[in-house]
């Protein structure tokens, strides 16, 4: 036997081995179930020759994981971490250990998905709950939802949700001027689609209430100045307008919650509460309203109910999603949330208890009084008088010098113009941070300077009628756990009740939910990541300004485009961001009555949502018996509508699980109509190698860099959208009112605006993507691809004797994904697709894709990192399943009380006389010769009647808790 040598002993790309789950003996065992001898046959089978890439992708060759974190590391080390005291909304915070450990970085959170399937979701349906308690209790509203993006994000929701309730005819909305900036430039965008008008100004004395449907109040203001609204706030109720108040978690617990003072809606964000920085994001925004806009509020909103069992269980209780329910009438196009920073937020405050965190609040306001007082004392005028944690200094002619000093002692301060500074304090500030500072105003300031003397002399500047007397955090789950001990065992109390890629296979259609690897996980928490403040100055952020380059034209070359924006924090702000490219690209051209979107009738609900929120008209497109775009309708439609033909949405693969031949022919007839084409890459992991968007005739495409591209799902969030465009679009990609050169054709921008808070988005996060596409490699990136795609085709090689496969492409393949049929189920047996969905909990798996885009269908997509036995355990499961379906449909068994109606069962059931006709191992052990890691789902099949009856969002008392627990 000869030797290998050392060049080939080397571990070069040993990742993709890793990230790819089926083995080589699996991989020909699964490519003889599907009829064909090696990979590339299999893929010349199923992907048409027209549009499969002719050429491998231009990338860097693949690096080992060693490799790869070895380089990043040198990257991130380019970053420079100095002390924040920028603000405007981001703001220094420790995370503590236990739910950095335990949340941030631990699969059994990060890898979960969007807790639709509620029996095997209780655990983070609960964190959610506290998250919505803490939202309302500090913000004195009724109703909270369970996230939103970005602060910035939830201001411009709140604007289409009042627009939408109240009674006036005002087309106006008033912002006051004291607001984040970045905010200010996200609500521009939404209001310029939109058609309404923006007003900005001081609220005291331009804000005409009888002139507008709303107005944002920020609360405490951007220059740190708090105000007292209360006038202006009846003013507009009395002239039928809404107020909203953008404000600062932390700061109420100090402040006179805006609830109190008769505010309709208050936004915000809980990045302060244990979330870094990170550059912008990812961060979780919060959003809380009055009972009786309920129904109008946007994202998903957590409740409690009961089980099948009569005890307590949790759902999403109304997740309006009216991308999906209004279509083309929708205001908002929002599909997920920031569920793992909202997780991590409501952790904070779990741990530090009320108590903790007042003390936090006043010390934070305390070190902003100390230092007012001192830079007063040197004769500098101090603007904001009434003040939580920021301060505005007056310098005239001075700001840049002290701005400059401030650098060189590595400390970022807020330049607002020639004459003023910003000052910010946070948790993470240090007593020798402030001394430190000082130094700058006063180059001797520590000459006999006495910080506790200090101390004693300041006054509350808060005006008594803006104190807090409202009491917060009552509820027990924010005294319980205090000690890491016990913080430690709740959190994996939590964990325990669900379901995520660490336990078994999650094979959602349209989700793609693969391996989320540790080797991409691990720079995240990196503190050159995660401590930098987004409007930190451009120099001190090289390290990141690489990554995002290089991302970027690794993203172009992989799908094809010219230019790429990272700036959209989630799939469906890609959607937008793309039709306003589009938009502004008519517009350029004198065209900008081109406002028809054309979308096939089996899109994703975001499409048409995102349509409309970009000032475009929908007009439905029809599909074959194939599942394929009509073609003679779209040319049908294409010519009626040539004149104001603004563009085409399409998913490839389509959202029917097959690749549809005719889809340059499709661009082609959009292009000679005049319209542009957005190709929505919610599919593109059945792509990447093997076909380019660019290529099929696409214009603009978004990719979900938490789908295609390794991001988690966070349990329902982050996610990222950046969008790829051909060259005439690119000057029209988001642009940002803070940082220049955000947009990628910067000095030719003609960008619409912003349409995330921060510059690039979630930037602290996009060092997964770059890892994971670094350590694939271009042929890796092709394998995974292809992988993803032979494992779909031999699940539904092995499950079609057994159920229908809805769809099939040319020689009676798939995509990535297949939808299999249970509409006769019904019908022959009264058994529903959600019985089927429930009684895999059972074997331990959560539910594929439900009645989506197919009413009472299943949509599986494996991706390419579930091994074989993994493939087969499912599919036992489900043709088990379908025995049991015979069972009823042969009337061997009761059409109520059988295994699947009864489903999920609990450990609860083990207990007292079992009075069903089938058998307790029927019931929890269904399949044979499967390792016994029994699942147990906490809680029986969710009464979703009986929580819509009885609309519980906040924590339930503690006694409800115990009795979960029994």
């Amino acid at each position: 036997m000869t030797r290998a040598t050392l060049a080939e002993l080397e571990p070069r790309a040993n990742f993709i081995r890793r990230h790819i789950g089926p083995s080589e003996v699996e991989t020909a065992e699964m490519l003889r179930e599907v009829g064909a001898k090696t990979l590339e046959e299999f893929i010349d089978k199923v992907v048409p020759e027209k549009i499969r890439l002719s050429r491998p992708l231009d990338l860097p060759k693949a690096k080992a994981e060693r490799s790869a974190l070895s380089y990043l590391r040198r990257m991130v080390e380019r970053n420079e971490v100095f002390v924040s005291m920028i603000g405007m909304g981001y703001y220094g915070t420790i995370t503590p250990k236990v739910i950095l450990r335990n949340v941030l970085e631990n699969p059994g959170w990060y890898t979960a998905y969007t807790p639709y399937q509620a029996e095997v979701s209780q655990g983070r349906l609960e964190a959610l709950l506290n998250f919505q308690q803490v939202i309302v209790d500090l913000s004195g509203l009724d109703l909270a939802n369970a996230s939103l993006l970005d602060e910035a994000t939830a201001a411009a929701e709140a604007m289409a949700m009042a627009r939408r309730l109240v009674k006036t005819t005002a087309n106006t909305f008033f912002v006051d001027e004291d607001t984040h900036p970045q905010t200010i430039g996200v609500i521009q965008t939404r209001a310029h689609a939109f058609g309404y008008e923006v007003v900005i100004g001081d609220p005291a004395k331009d804000l005409k209430p009888e002139t507008v449907f709303a107005a944002l109040l920020s609360y405490p203001g951007s220059s740190g100045e708090v105000r007292d609204y209360r006038s202006i706030i009846d003013k507009l109720h009395g002239a039928g307008a809404f107020a909203i108040m953008a404000t600062d978690l932390l700061a109420l617990a100090l402040l006179t919650p805006p609830g109190e003072l008769g505010a309709d809606i208050a936004v915000g964000s809980s990045q302060r509460f244990g979330v870094p920085m990170g550059f912008g994001g990812p961060h979780a925004a919060f959003f809380a309203t009055r009972e009786e806009f309920k129904r109008a509020m946007p994202g998903r909103i957590i409740g409690v109910s009961i089980d099948a069992e009569g005890h307590r269980a949790l759902r999403m209780a109304m997740q309006t999603r009216e991308q999906h329910i209004r279509r083309e009438k929708a205001t908002s196009n929002i599909c997920t949330a920031q569920v793992l920073l909202a997780v991590v937020a409501s952790m904070f405050a779990v741990y530090n208890g009320p108590k903790g965190i007042r003390k936090m609040a006043e010390r934070t306001h305390r070190f902003a009084e100390i230092f007012a007082r001192t830079a007063a004392s040197y004769g500098y005028e101090v603007v904001t008088k009434s003040f939580f944690d920021t301060v505005t200094i007056h310098a005239p002619g001075r700001a840049h010098t002290l701005f400059a000093r401030a650098k060189e002692k590595r400390i970022n301060l807020r330049f607002v113009d020639a004459d003023h500074l910003g000052v910010s304090f946070d948790q993470s500030t240090r007593r020798e941070e402030l001394a430190k500072l000082l130094t700058v105003f006063k180059t001797d300031a520590l000459e006999n300077f006495d910080m506790d003397a200090v101390d004693k002399s300041v006054q509350e500047v808060i005006p008594k009628s803006l104190q807090r007397t409202s009491s917060y955090l009552t509820h027990p789950v924010f005294e319980l756990y205090h000690s890491e001990t016990e913080m430690l065992r709740y959190l994996r109390h939590l964990q325990a009740k669900d379901v995520a890629l660490d336990r078994s296979m999650i094979a959602l259609g349209s989700c793609t939910m693969k391996l989320n690897a540790t080797s991409e996980m691990i720079p995240v928490t990196w503190r050159g990541f995660s401590l930098l403040h987004p409007f930190a100055p451009l120099d001190q952020t090289q390290g990141y300004q690489q990554l995002f380059e290089e991302l970027e034209a690794m993203l172009a070359e992989i799908t094809g485009f010219d230019a790429v924006s990272l700036q959209p924090n989630a799939g469906s702000q890609g959607e937008y961001a793309g039709l306003l490219a589009i938009a502004g690209y008519h517009a350029s051209r004198g065209e900008s009555h081109r406002n028809i979107c054309l979308i096939p009738i089996s899109a994703h609900g975001t499409n048409p949502a995102s349509a409309v929120m970009a000032g475009m008209s929908v007009v439905v497109v029809a599909c074959d018996g194939q599942g394929n775009v009509d073609v003679a309708d779209l040319k049908s439609k294409a010519e009626a509508h040539k004149n104001s033909l603004a563009a085409l949405m399409i998913t490839y693969p389509s959202t029917h699980g097959v690749f549809e031949v005719a889809v340059k022919d499709i661009c082609a007839i959009v292009h000679a109509h005049g319209g542009q084409v957005y190709l929505d890459g919610a599919n593109l992991n059945a792509q990447v190698g093997v076909v380019r968007p660019a290529e099929l005739g696409a214009d603009v495409c978004h990719m979900n860099l938490h789908k295609t591209f390794c991001i988690p799902h966070g349990g329902g969030g982050p996610g990222v959208g950046p969008i790829g465009v051909k060259a005439h679009l690119a000057p029209f990609l988001p642009g940002h009112s803070v940082i220049d050169g955000v947009n990628p054709a910067a000095g030719r921008n003609q960008s619409l605006g912003a349409v995330s808070a921060a510059p690039w988005g979630s930037s602290s996060i996009l060092p997964i993507s770059w890892t994971y596409i670094a350590m694939m490699g271009g042929p890796g990136l092709r394998k995974a691809t292809i992988m993803a795609i032979l494992n779909a085709n031999y699940m539904a090689r092995r499950l079609a004797p057994h159920f229908p496969i809805l769809y099939t492409g040319p020689g009676g393949h798939v995509a990535h994904e297949c939808i299999i049929d249970l509409r006769w189920v019904k019908d022959r047996t009264g058994i529903t697709v959600e019985d089927v969905a429930k009684r895999l909990v059972d074997y331990g798996f959560h539910a594929p894709t439900m009645s989506f885009p197919v009413v009472d269908t299943l949509m599986i997509e494996p991706t390419e990192s579930e091994a074989k036995g993994e493939l087969d355990r499912f599919c036992d499961a489900l043709i088990e399943i379908r025995k049991e379906i015979a069972e009823v449909e042969e009337g061997k068994t009761d059409r109520q009380d059988n295994v699947l109606k009864n489903a999920p069962h609990t450990h609860r059931l083990l207990l007292g006389d079992w009075k069903h006709p089938y058998s307790k191992e029927k019931a929890f052990f269904p399949l044979k010769g499967y390792p016994n890691d029994k699942y147990w789902p906490p809680v029986a099949r969710v009464d979703n009647v009986y929580g819509d009856r009885n609309l519980v969002c906040t924590c339930p008392p503690m006694a409800n808790y115990m009795d979960a627990a029994e």
